[in-house]
């Protein structure tokens, strides 16, 4: 439209489904070890990627548009310039993905302006080496997005926040991370608990 080709949004009709929110696909902590642990045998260079994916939830095109600019190993944090909301943003570094981004700076050029995670292979994705270690593993309905569901969905396990999980995941709004409120029922029982810790009955 902007370029005067078309006069109207051609998919203006067209009705958005719902996301179903139930079948968010997560590693269990088993499953990330087995998964590792084949990625690190066979594609070893590939393996700092899928930690970092996992560990910080970053999106595949924040992840992999990622430069040496943005990232402050001593700070402990990433700066994303851009992200999917057109924000800038924050991501902390814990200590598993702080690991893997000094393992990944032994292994390629680290200059500002280099690209943390350059995709070399057969094709500029995942699926070449992500894919048979899924399969190798017997993980089945997970794709590299789902590396998002699982931070999330640790996140919520530990008892982190909804607002913390919105923070951390850079979720536009807190309705997004509250699809993992589920995971945390023992974090909303303590809250629960919390306002009769100093009640008298």
């Amino acid at each position: 439209m902007e370029n005067g080709k078309v006069s109207s949004n051609p998919a203006r009709l067209v009705r958005l489904r719902k996301e179903n929110n139930a079948q968010l696909r997560f590693l269990a902590r088993d499953e990330y070890q087995k998964l590792s642990e084949i990625i690190r045998r066979d594609n070893p260079a590939q393996h700092p990627a899928f930690a970092v994916s996992v560990y910080t939830g970053m999106r595949w095109s924040e992840q992999f548009s990622l430069t040496w600019g943005e990232v402050d190993l001593k700070r402990c944090v990433i700066r994303l310039s851009e992200t999917k909301n057109s924000s800038p943003r924050n991501v902390p570094l814990n200590s598993i993905a702080l690991a893997a981004l000094k393992e990944q700076q032994t292994m390629v050029s680290h200059n500002p302006g280099d690209p943390v995670f350059p995709l070399p292979g057969p094709s500029s994705d995942w699926r070449w080496w992500f894919q048979p270690a899924l399969d190798e593993a017997r993980i089945t309905d997970y794709t590299w997005h789902s590396n998002r569901h699982t931070f999330c969905s640790w996140l919520a396990m530990a008892g982190c926040s909804m607002k913390d999980i919105q923070t951390l995941a850079g979720h536009k709004t807190i309705t997004m991370a509250a699809r993992y409120a589920h995971l945390s029922p023992d974090a909303a029982a303590a809250a629960s608990q919390s306002i009769v810790a100093k009640a008298t009955v």
